[in-house]
């Protein structure tokens, strides 16, 4: 768990799906079914300006009544991005996404984006670094050391 954030991005796939903030929100929609993805990061001239996501869709959008062929994604996205270094350990992921609630996070070196992962990244990598751990143990108590 005090693996570095840049291990887990270099054992997924490190493509950023990204939208500009002037697309509007059907726009970004098709987009995430078309990439079957349920956030989309958003860009204002290169750089991060927010993300949307499916929830915001749904509390900002749907439950308000707003039409999406008219509505911008920059009036509705989430601005208020947590992000985190390369540098940053899984676990500090992990209790970000968890206290704050956050579903993805935006890895940051040097002001430019590197990759995004997800609470389903960070689970996965976690449940293989205790499959890994509880084989090594199996292996010393049966001595395979």
């Amino acid at each position: 768990m005090n693996a570095p954030v840049s291990n887990l991005l270099t054992a997924k796939n490190s493509i950023v799906h990204t939208i500009p903030q002037q697309a509007s929100v059907l726009e970004a929609v098709h987009e995430m079914n078309r990439l079957h993805i349920g956030s989309i990061v958003v860009l204002d001239n290169e750089k991060l300006a927010g993300i949307f996501t499916e929830r915001d869709v749904l509390q900002r959008v749907v439950a308000e009544g707003k039409s999406p062929s008219e509505t911008l994604v920059l009036e509705v996205m989430s601005r208020e991005v947590e992000t985190i270094t390369p540098k940053s350990t899984v676990e500090e992921a992990m209790r970000a996404m968890t206290v704050r609630r956050h579903r993805h996070l935006p890895v940051m070196n040097d002001g430019k984006m590197v990759g995004l992962i997800s609470i389903g990244d960070v689970t996965r990598w976690i449940s293989r670094a205790n499959e890994d751990e509880a084989e090594n143990l199996r292996s010393y108590i049966t001595g395979g050391f």
